[in-house]
């Protein structure tokens, strides 16, 4: 698109939309990104970005991350911070998928240990890992645990032997949100979620097997200190979310929130998509501990996966996960709320942030960060397409003008569908092949969906974070397996 004259560069990578752009703004819309990204955006992009710069209690700006483009009342990619006295949560600004988020897991195999068991890797692992529409989990539980689960998170899985303990401590919050209250979430949700902890559904979730390469390692001292910094490594990476229970929380409370709204609060939106509650009211906080569960359920169905995920591993190779080293090195999360201290206009104060499409980016030296992250700050996962690779990030101080948000992904320049039009999934597959990356795939349509074409560059999307100051690259993977729902 032409840049329109109502957005300016206030430095690098970062452009703004000022608040008399639109009536009811009440503060400016940034979007962190290349002159280049941002020429691709989509125009509703621009017009969600303001639309939620229109909030009641939005601080300081909405933000939009590289990666963004168009996506359900907030665009993919979007940051809102709410005052939690004054203002708002909407569940169009945390998404369907809740805690949609990435696993990423070393070990001390390399390529050349790898590359011969590669076929039977990934097809135990598509065996032995749930993946697609409507499949079932590793997991099968009946209510009172799987409410259990909910409110403890990935905790509940390694008190019941899936994980080690040292695996709390590298999942972002400790693995558990401890807002969450089982009461606050629908009996038709807990029917959906409790037969799909450890399942890797559809879309663009998946398991993918990743080589480090010695020219792409950006920072070797933080790489090498985080584990993954031998040329020639094999990593592991898991993408998925809540699955069914997430968008069932968020489907009940989207519907609550447009009944009571104006009826109850007296508040009006300019998009039904951005239905919204008081935080501080009972609705809104109703609200915030379900998401609370499905953020947890989702950690749990992560865990439940890398359980399995080592067991196959250690299957193939013949020796314990311990002995092959395979240790996670951090789990992030995508679509969430949060209520986090930072620094706005040089005072500590209280927040709601928002991220939908985001992550998480915390400095070094942030008390919320494990020992082990707090000197480098803390570790970022950004995923690619399948085709072309994926990112290890580290947050930086100067992330503070994003509340200490950066990317989450490559972000999609072209819908599901038109995918499918344009790509066929048995060339797709054989092209890969050619390439180096065997794929196991639930379907050949849903291949077509996640084509590396429909994509935007991973290596742009880095490098506007980079510019922008939202977060620094330590390394890059490469793809050489991939299971996909």
């Amino acid at each position: 698109m032409a840049l329109s004259p109502d957005i300016s560069q206030v430095r690098d990578g970062v452009w703004e939309i000022p608040a008399d752009y639109k009536s009811g703004m009440r503060v400016p819309a940034r979007i962190c990104a290349t002159r280049a990204l941002l020429d691709g955006m989509e125009e509703g992009v621009f017009e969600q970005i303001t639309n939620v710069a229109t909030l009641p209690g939005i601080v300081k700006y909405a933000c939009c991350m590289p990666d963004g483009h168009w996506g359900y009342g907030f665009p993919i990619g979007g940051v809102a911070a709410m005052d939690p006295d004054q203002g708002v949560i909407s569940p169009g600004g945390i998404g369907f998928d809740i805690n949609c988020g990435m696993r990423l897991v070393r070990t001390d195999l390399t390529i050349d240990d790898v590359k011969p068991r590669l076929h039977r890797l990934v097809d135990r692992l598509f065996e032995r890992i749930p993946a697609g529409v409507g499949r079932t989990g590793i997991l099968q539980l009946p209510d009172k645990q799987f409410c259990e689960l909910l409110e403890k998170g990935a905790r509940w899985c390694v008190e019941h032997g899936y994980g080690w303990p040292e695996d709390l401590k590298r999942t972002e919050d400790g693995g558990c949100m401890k807002e969450a209250d089982a009461s606050k979430v629908s009996r038709k949700a807990i029917e959906r979620g409790r037969n799909q902890v450890g399942t890797l559904g559809s879309g663009n979730h998946y398991l993918e097997l990743q080589v480090v390469r010695r020219e792409n390692i950006v920072d070797p001292a933080v790489a090498s200190e985080w584990g993954v910094g031998t040329p020639g490594q094999v990593v592991l990476m898991v993408h998925c979310g809540s699955r069914g229970f997430g968008h069932q929380v968020a489907s009940d409370y989207l519907g609550t929130f447009l009944k009571v709204m104006g009826k109850e609060y007296g508040l009006d939106v300019c998009d039904k998509q951005l239905a919204c509650a008081p935080f501080a009211s009972k609705h809104g906080q109703d609200y915030f501990a379900a998401m609370a569960c499905a953020v947890n359920m989702a950690f749990a169905n992560r865990q439940v996966i890398m359980h399995r995920l080592r067991e196959v591993f250690a299957e193939v190779f013949g020796k314990s996960a311990r002995d092959l080293g395979m240790d996670l090195v951090y789990d992030v999360t995508h679509n969430t709320a949060k209520l986090e201290t930072q620094k706005i206009d040089g005072h500590e104060r209280r927040i709601l942030i928002h991220r939908k499409g985001a992550t998480r980016a915390f400095p070094p030296g942030a008390s919320e960060l494990p020992g082990m992250y707090r000197e480098s700050g803390q570790p970022v996962i950004i995923g690619g397409s399948m085709e072309t690779g994926s990112y290890l990030l580290a947050g930086v101080e100067t992330g503070a003008h994003t509340f200490y948000t950066t990317a989450h992904g490559s972000g999609r320049v072209m819908s599901r569908r038109k995918a499918k039009q344009q790509f066929r999934g048995t060339e797709l597959r054989r092209s890969m092949a050619e390439h180096g990356i065997y794929v196991h795939a639930a379907s050949m349509s849903a291949l077509a969906e996640e084509a590396g074409g429909a994509y935007k560059n991973i290596d742009d999307v880095v490098e506007a974070a980079r510019k922008s100051g939202i977060s620094r690259p330590i390394v890059r993977f490469v793809p050489i397996g991939n299971v996909k729902g």
